[in-house]
């Protein structure tokens, strides 16, 4: 089974904000008096961007996908039994969740304040348990496992 996550709508809202500067553009530039093809153009546009931002803000893109065999992080596809952790970092943009890979230079960061609200703790925990079962771990109960074979 598949889960996907998607960026926080938040970072878009400039989108929609850029398509109503565009409509106020136009109608500064219908007050002074332009021609209405002028006008028009920066109207429609507007108003495109407008409904572009909107379409954004209402499907964010995708941040991540995590499958049975892969976790695909912006397009970026690795599979679980590269991966060999699942961690914090900090990083120049702020606190990130990391994949640490097999091989170092290739670890894959999840930005966190990329991430829509409230979903952090959800993906971490999913991380962690399709890195467990990727890997054949279980979460040890506190109690010893009865021996097959008594110890000599």
């Amino acid at each position: 089974m598949r889960t996907t996550y998607r960026m926080r709508p938040g970072r878009f809202l400039g989108i929609p904000a850029a398509g109503l500067i565009l409509l106020g553009v136009a109608a500064v530039l219908w007050g002074i008096g332009l021609p209405d093809a002028v006008v028009a153009v920066f109207a429609v546009l507007g108003v495109l961007v407008v409904l572009a931002g909107l379409g954004i803000l209402a499907r964010p893109p995708v941040l991540l996908k995590l499958g049975p065999d892969d976790v695909q992080v912006r397009g970026l596809r690795t599979s679980w039994a590269d991966i060999t952790e699942v961690g914090r970092t900090g990083t120049t943009q702020g606190e990130a969740v990391v994949l640490r890979t097999k091989q170092e230079e290739h670890s894959v960061l999840i930005p966190l304040h990329w991430l829509a609200p409230g979903r952090l703790d959800k993906l971490e925990t999913e991380l962690r348990e399709r890195l467990n079962t990727a890997n054949g771990y279980t979460i040890w109960d506190g109690t010893a496992a009865e021996p097959d074979e008594p110890a000599e």
